[in-house]
């Protein structure tokens, strides 16, 4: 694959790790002759930790073999998360410290979830760009508050923590970005 085929998503090997490209920017040339850049940020999926790299468009980049199937999460035991493979219905079990950066996103039955599996051993976890979680508490509503107001902290009831307009109330549901953590819109 060129290095200019790559989209958001894509899985490919860099040192022989397996990453996901999570951004991708391209920068266009203004003397006559020059490469056009693609300066992308992947996310090593085995460490977590972003690599940044250039590329010119016609450089090659390996794509990673991997096999994607759909999984629903179905509950936390202690440290524990069981996930269950929709294909085969068979559960898959993964530890906490595999699954930090995604907690904070999951809820009983959640359906949507992309397990990567390379060699039939769990890569990755790929969640929707957003979920709808439920605010569990919060300072009250103020009334008259506009969307454009101020904000206040709440907490969703997975007890992830991020800023929310002030006309949300507790019991509310809510559209939250899994990439950045953020409020994005009243559910």
């Amino acid at each position: 694959m060129k290095a200019c085929d790559l989209v958001k998503g894509s899985v490919v090997e860099l040192d022989g790790d397996v990453c996901v490209a999570e951004r991708l920017s391209v920068q266009t040339p203004s003397a006559r002759g020059a490469a056009t850049l693609y300066k992308v940020r992947f996310r090593n999926v085995r460490t977590r930790a972003k690599v940044d790299r250039t590329f010119k468009g016609d450089d090659a980049v390996t794509e990673a073999d991997f096999e994607t199937r759909a999984v629903e999460f179905s509950y936390r035991d202690g440290d524990t998360f069981v996930f269950l493979d929709q294909s085969d219905f068979s559960s898959i079990e993964l530890n906490l410290g595999e699954l930090e950066d995604i907690v904070p996103y999951l809820t009983d039955g959640q359906e949507g979830i992309k397990a990567l599996l390379r060699d039939g051993k769990v890569l990755a976890l790929q969640l929707p760009d957003s979920v709808t979680l439920e605010i569990a508490e919060c300072a009250p509503a103020m009334r008259g508050a506009s969307v454009t107001a101020r904000t206040k902290t709440a907490v969703l009831e997975t007890g992830h923590k991020l800023q929310v307009p002030e006309y949300m109330a507790p019991g509310e549901k809510i559209r939250v970005d899994t990439r950045t953590g953020e409020f994005v819109q009243r559910a």
